[in-house]
């Protein structure tokens, strides 16, 4: 009897499954988007459950198990590791047709060799096995990544991090190249709480004043500086929308400057900082030669 979801899952002619097996799946995988902890390649972790693995930092998975009325303790909380995983079998177990369902079983499969699907009835069984192999030296981050013949990723890193793991595996004879990738989120997000604080963070990396936009914008330059010098080769953003409104420095000057007085800003305001802050980035992105990716109402 065919397996579920076998070796040859969505291949439906012999000419995909020739072109898939034969090229595609020896090809290296070169992974320019990804949310890896730098910290976990260095150390070469090894994960402890199919719960740490799967759930310490899915936000695609924790949306599913919201939706299938979860509490949040056992999907980001402190309840137990396998209470929360069987809250995440039975959300899978409900999720045919959502394309998480496939990848989860698609990873059972190709990391751990299993093809009994994954449900409530079956998930003691899984939990099992699946974390027996976890703990075998095959299991940890860096063969984990070289498994599936990765030969390049870049993480998602702050403009204030000091990218000492990333330094650190450079000196290593690790045969996948990690990268850092340019994220400044924060920095352009004004309207974050947590403004403030981040461009104090910022200032103390780059070591320099920001009292302005076009201080921002020099901070960044400053720090971007230093991620090409650790191979930086993308930028990343994250934009909850479309917000570009013209202006001058001066007036961009002035809405930051608004805002770190606590003032309220307009949506008009938001636009104008934004939208001169990104435009700046994005000639300095150009000018050094690196991808500007950007991820647009990713909620």
């Amino acid at each position: 009897m065919k397996n579920f979801m076998d070796e040859n899952f969505l291949l439906q002619t012999e000419t995909a499954q020739k072109l898939y097996h034969e090229h595609a799946a020896k090809m290296p995988i070169i992974d320019y988007h990804c949310h890896l902890i730098p910290q976990m390649v260095a150390d070469d972790y090894q994960f402890k459950s199919l719960t740490e693995i799967w759930l310490g930092g899915d936000h695609y998975k924790w949306r599913a198990m919201r939706a299938m009325g979860f509490s949040e303790d056992l999907i980001t909380g402190n309840a137990d590791d396998y209470d929360k995983y069987l809250a995440f079998a039975e959300t899978i177990e409900n999720a045919i047709g959502n394309p998480l369902y496939h990848w989860t079983h698609l990873e059972l499969q190709r990391y751990f060799g299993i093809t009994t699907p994954l449900s409530r009835a079956t998930a003691k069984e899984l939990w099992d096995e699946a974390n027996a192999k976890l703990q075998t030296k095959e299991f940890t981050v860096r063969n984990l990544i070289l498994n599936q013949h990765v030969s390049h990723l870049c993480t998602t890193d702050d403009p204030a991090d000091d990218l000492h793991c990333h330094l650190a595996l450079q000196k290593e004879d690790f045969a996948c190249r990690v990268l850092p990738s340019f994220r400044p989120d924060r920095a352009v997000h004004l309207e974050k709480p947590d403004f403030p604080e981040y461009v104090e963070k910022l200032a103390a990396a780059a070591s320099r004043t920001i009292a302005s936009a076009e201080d921002m914008v020099h901070a960044l330059s400053c720090r971007l500086d230093f991620f090409l010098s650790a191979g930086c080769v993308v930028s990343d953003h994250s934009l909850e929308g479309c917000f570009y409104v013209p202006c001058t420095a001066a007036e961009a000057n002035d809405v930051f400057e608004n805002r770190m007085n606590g003032g309220a800003l307009t949506e008009k305001e938001l636009g104008m900082y934004k939208g001169f802050l990104l435009t700046n980035l994005g000639r300095l992105y150009h000018k050094h030669n690196i991808a500007m990716q950007l991820h647009i109402k990713a909620l």
